[in-house]
Parts: structure tokens; sequence; C-alpha cells
């Protein structure tokens, strides 16, 4: 994106105009954000200033934003309810919409090429993952369906195991790893072009996953779990060195109970002291007016302990060094994560606040650009060049 921005910018004081250079020098991708679901739920027009969420137009240019992918997210519940085909459908209509209501703004991407010329066009691309396989619906008529349709990496399984994989939230892991049709799905999606996100899958399905790849993979919005102790939807350092081995990239997420142990443990902190409230009240029901009198004072009392930019760049800078440089980038999960982004980082045009804690640690304007979006396209031009020879 040429040229600074000047829409308003939500800067730390100690922003450099350097950091903010940065920002708009290199093409920056973001692989989760959740724009799509969220209009879905209450619509806004992002294509002008919004007072609501995380991104729009004007913030995604102050911040130096040039790829987010929109994410199709496909809730759990979908996999036994039905109906997974249809949002998808429905959620990436809304990203064309976008397009559609501001071509001078926004472009779709289908490839890494799309992305850098959009980006020459001082356009804002929108390239789309799908967040939950639950869509394909066990067909692989889908997968093709929805690789026309601009889907360009699919995380496998979301908070309940599906067809495909087991989840990292789920108790129940009727596959250990993943299921027969995860396993044939995995090759199909390396013969189609569509990149595997095991982001949300057990550790058993991501290890499955990376030696079935032909490909380097990537976790779209995943953190790390030596920070955050026994929160299996994080990455742990073996994790981080197959993915290493592998080639492929891990995104990573700014939500405060994915960054800080302090912040992950906090809602079940609150709900077991409501519980021994309750408990010693004689009070059975949760929406009782003295339970919720009683939550509410215990947060004002004790309130959420946000994350900050340095907590999330402790993750990039231990993932570098386990991984090295090549391997690591940005899925911040904004609109995804409600109010629980850590300070410096509430929305998409805090970018560069992040770029200035990376200058702090010495990281150099290369390694940045790398951290910023280089990695990530780099697997996506492998997972392309691959499709192209099956």
């Amino acid at each position: 994106m040429a040229g600074l921005a000047t829409s308003p910018f939500t800067a730390n004081a100690a922003t450099s105009s350097y950091a903010k250079e940065i920002a708009q020098k290199y093409i920056l991708v973001d692989t989760h954000i959740d724009v799509p679901y969220r209009l879905e739920e209450a619509y806004d027009d992002v294509t002008q200033a919004t007072e609501k969420g995380d991104f729009d137009h004007p913030r995604a240019v102050a911040g130096g934003l040039d790829a987010p992918f929109m994410s199709i997210y496909i809730p759990a519940t979908l996999e036994k309810e039905g109906g997974g085909k249809a949002l998808a459908d429905r959620l990436i209509d809304r990203v064309e919409a976008m397009v559609g209501r501001a071509p001078d703004k926004f472009a779709l991407a289908y490839s890494v090429a799309d992305i850098k010329n959009n980006f020459k066009l001082n356009k804002i691309s929108l390239p789309m993952g799908m967040e939950n396989g639950t869509a394909i619906e066990g067909s692989l008529d889908n997968l093709a369906h929805f690789y026309q349709r601009g889907i360009r990496y699919i995380t496998l399984a979301h908070s309940l195991s599906n067809h495909i994989s087991d989840s990292s939230y789920s108790e129940d892991r009727p596959w250990q790893g993943l299921s027969p049709f995860g396993k044939k799905l995995i090759t199909e999606m390396n013969n189609i072009g569509i990149m595997i996100d095991i982001s949300h899958v057990s550790d058993q399905a991501f290890y499955q996953a990376v030696e079935l790849s032909k490909v380097p993979v990537i976790a779209s919005h995943s953190s790390l779990r030596y920070f955050t102790p026994g929160f299996e939807r994080n990455m742990s350092d073996d994790m981080l060195l197959a993915l290493k081995k592998n080639g492929g990239v891990v995104q990573i997420n700014f939500g405060s109970s994915f960054v800080t142990e302090e912040a992950n443990k906090y809602r079940d902190k609150v709900k077991s002291h409501v519980t021994q409230f309750m408990t010693d009240k004689g009070i059975a029901d949760k929406k009782d007016a003295a339970a919720i009198a009683f939550e509410k004072a215990y947060k004002e009392k004790d309130p959420f302990p946000f994350a900050s930019t340095a907590d999330v760049v402790d993750h990039i800078d231990r993932a570098v060094k386990i991984t090295g440089i090549d391997h690591v980038g940005i899925g911040s999960d904004y609109d995804g994560v409600g109010d629980s982004l850590p300070t410096g980082l509430k929305d998409v045009s805090t970018f560069p606040n992040l770029i200035q804690e990376l200058l702090d640690r010495k990281y150099s304007e290369a390694d940045i650009e790398k951290l910023m979006g280089a990695n990530v396209l780099r697997v996506w031009q492998q997972v392309e060049d691959y499709a192209e020879k099956h």
C-alpha cells in the first residue's frame, strides 16, 4: 500500500514514523479476520468507518493491512444440525459484496500473484479461508466448489470434532486424529491448491496432517502453549519443530486468552467463584439475579487481565527462536476474539505498534517483512506450485 495513510491511526505514543513506514512499505498479510460472520450477526458497511468491530477499510489502510484473509467461519454445531455449506456460500457472497460495493478499495484475491498485483494498485486484497471443514459435508465435489469460489485454506475442524478431524477443544476424539475422509481430504487439498490449516485440531490430527501433506501447512491463528500450559489449542514446542521441518508457518493469534496464562485461566476463575457463591447461598439457577450481580461485582473488583503488545511479541520471539525467522507470521483473530484483544493491538489500525515492538527487540526490516506476510505468501506459493503439477 504505497504512501502513508491519512485516516486516523490508533498508535502508542512511542510508535515511530519508521514503524508506520514499514507497515505501508511491505505486504502485510493477516491470515484470520472474522469479518464475514461479524456481518452475519449484525450488518455493518466495512467499506466505510465503523464504530463497532475491529476491522473496516479506513482502519485497515491506517494499519498498513494489505491482505486480510476473510474467515468463512462455520459454527461447530452445524456438523450435526446441517447447513454448513449453505452458510459458507452466504458468507462468501458477503465478501464478494464488499468488493462489489467498493471496487476502488477492495479486490478479491485467488493467488499470490493477485495479492501482489492488488498491492501495486493500492487495493486491499480479500483472500478467503474457511474456518471449519464441516462445510465440506463429506464431498470432494464441495471441496472443488469452494476452491472455485475462492477458498484458499481450510481449518480442518473447529471447537468440536467433525467428520474430518478431532478438535483440540473436544473431549470426544472419535478418530484419534484424522478420519479416513480427512486423510483423503489432505491429499485432495494438496492437489487442488488449498492450504491445510491445523489451528483448532488435536495434536494427533496435527502430526498426521503434517505427515500426509506433500506441501507446507499453516496454523492460521494459533499461539504458543509454552505461555499457556495445558491449553491444547495453542502449539507445543515439539509441534513447532515439526512445523519447521514441514516448511510451514505459525500465524500468531492476538487474543489475550491465547497469549497469557492469566487471561487464559480468567474465565474458569470467575466461574469457580460464582459457583462457590451459588453453593453458599443455595442458588441453583445461574441466571438468578443475585448470581448475576455477584459475577458483575467480581469482574469489577478483578477485571479481565488484558495481554500487551509485548506479550504478543514474546510469542513471536519464542517461535522464531524455535523455528527460525521463516516460519512465523500474523493471524490476529480480529473480530473473532471479542473484547479480549491486548492493549496496543485493539484493531487493525494498530499493526505499527507491533512493528515498533519488533524494532525495539532489534528485528531487522527484512525480518519484519517476513513476519508481516512474506513467510505465509511463500507457503501459499509452494501450495500453488504443487497443485499446478498435479
